[in-house]
């Protein structure tokens, strides 16, 4: 289910920011591996920079791509078993502790990949001499970004579950 309908205002354009700063990073990825390849073959030379932009691009787009993808619950997640044999009770309270698991993954990615750009920060590319510790922030930024939407989307399904106003039917359409 897309989230993103029902976020207000500010959520919304965090993950308006989000997408546009994907679509950024995807487009500067391709034109900084088109034109370096271009060189190399037509000019015999490359940018020696343009492999570390890339791979902080990538990076960062990976991490903060799950938020992106947490916003829109586009998690992948495999439901048939546990509807078929489980029923509507269990199943509420499976998501419930599958949800609280996920936070506390989160959080603790947060706090290892801050641990881990700080320690790391010291240290400097080769080319461009950019802090090391830059490239590791990429995870618990992403994170802490997965985790914002993740705590509002719990939020939202346990408010709409609850409200006898909503039913499953107006959420599901929805998506």
């Amino acid at each position: 289910m897309d989230y993103r309908h029902h976020y207000p205002a500010p959520l919304k354009w965090l993950s308006k920011i989000v997408d546009f700063s994907l679509v950024v990073a995807g487009f500067s990825i391709i034109s900084l591996v088109f034109i370096n390849a271009l060189l190399r073959s037509a000019a015999g030379f490359d940018l020696a920079w343009s492999l570390e932009v890339t791979a902080f691009l990538l990076l960062w787009s990976t991490f903060v791509g799950c938020s992106a993808a947490m916003a829109r619950g586009a998690h992948m997640r495999v439901t048939e078993v546990v509807e078929n044999l489980f029923s509507t009770g269990f199943q509420h309270k499976l998501t419930l502790l599958i949800n609280v698991v996920i936070a506390i993954i989160l959080i603790t990615l947060i706090k290892t990949g801050y641990q881990i750009s700080q320690h790391t920060w010291a240290q400097t590319t080769t080319v461009l001499y950019w802090p090391v510790g830059l490239l590791y922030a990429s995870m618990p930024f992403g994170m802490l970004l997965s985790l914002i939407f993740h705590l509002y989307n719990i939020s939202f399904d346990f408010k709409s579950k609850v409200d006898t106003k909503t039913s499953i039917n107006d959420v599901r359409e929805d998506q």
